[in-house]
């Protein structure tokens, strides 16, 4: 992580000098992090520590609006950004001033004329993240939707030892990622959602990981149901499945749970 985090200071650098367009930061669905760049030069007047302690506050606020600005883009769900919810409540936008007031700083590097280039961080999910201000929490766990009865003559294979996870292949679709995304099938039954899962793990762990490969996909265990999304539904945010697809993972997740367990996985 160290090491990503590193070159992506670097990269991010590199491209405002070498192309003088400000990106000050970018989020990533691979890690569910949110990265900004803040830069700071000291008062004419200050020299040696002090002109580094001066530069180096003056980074950290700067990636600090950053962040914040690029916080309010990062989708909530298929309709809503973290805008959105911080316009509707004045305990929502604490909250989420509050998880950018713990973000750590990932890098701190200063030039040869003593300006400081400082990289910060704050994760979407887990102690500090941003899912706890703006994921509502339900009123009640709603169960996962009963698998149609079988017809006839039709076997359903979910694996003799159980199915692990599984993932969701949306390639080519150009899936838009969101902290809180909805499984459909091609009927429109909604077959997973954050309503159907304990709140806290929801908050701790993410519904969902967000992944290029097959290889990326860990979070879906050692024995993934593989399932080929057929469209995405609701601005390109939510993976749409054949009924005959979805009922095999109704039906896998009742022998092993993994839905409740959130090892999901969207190849996009």
């Amino acid at each position: 992580m160290k090491k990503f985090a590193s070159l992506f200071g670097v990269m991010l650098a590199a491209i405002l000098l070498l192309t003088g367009v400000e990106v000050q930061a970018a989020t990533n669905w691979n890690t569910q992090t949110i990265q900004a760049v803040g830069m700071g030069v000291p008062p004419r007047n200050a020299v040696g520590a002090q002109a580094r302690i001066l530069a180096r506050r003056a980074a950290i606020a700067d990636a600090q609006r950053n962040l914040l600005e690029a916080v309010k883009e990062v989708q909530v769900d298929a309709e809503t950004t973290v805008e959105n919810v911080m316009v509707t409540s004045d305990i929502i936008r604490t909250r989420v001033s509050g998880s950018l007031q713990g973000a750590r700083i990932v890098s701190t590097n200063y030039t040869s004329d003593g300006a400081c280039e400082v990289t910060m961080e704050v994760g979407m999910f887990g102690v500090g993240g941003l899912a706890e201000a703006v994921i509502p929490q339900p009123q009640e766990i709603i169960p996962f939707p009963t698998p149609a009865p079988v017809e006839p003559n039709v076997t359903i294979t979910i694996g003799t030892s159980g199915y692990t996870g599984v993932i969701i292949d949306c390639r080519g679709l150009g899936l838009n990622p969101v902290m809180s995304p909805v499984i459909k099938d091609a009927a429109g039954v909604k077959l997973y959602g954050h309503q159907n899962l304990d709140y806290d793990l929801v908050i701790r762990d993410g519904m969902a990981d967000y992944a290029n490969s097959n290889a990326q996909a860990t979070r879906a265990g050692n024995n993934p149901l593989i399932i080929r999304a057929e469209r995405l539904a609701d601005h390109n945010a939510n993976p749409v499945i054949s009924v005959s697809d979805g009922n095999i993972l109704l039906s896998a997740n009742q022998q092993s749970g993994f839905l409740n367990r959130m090892a999901v996985v969207f190849l996009y």
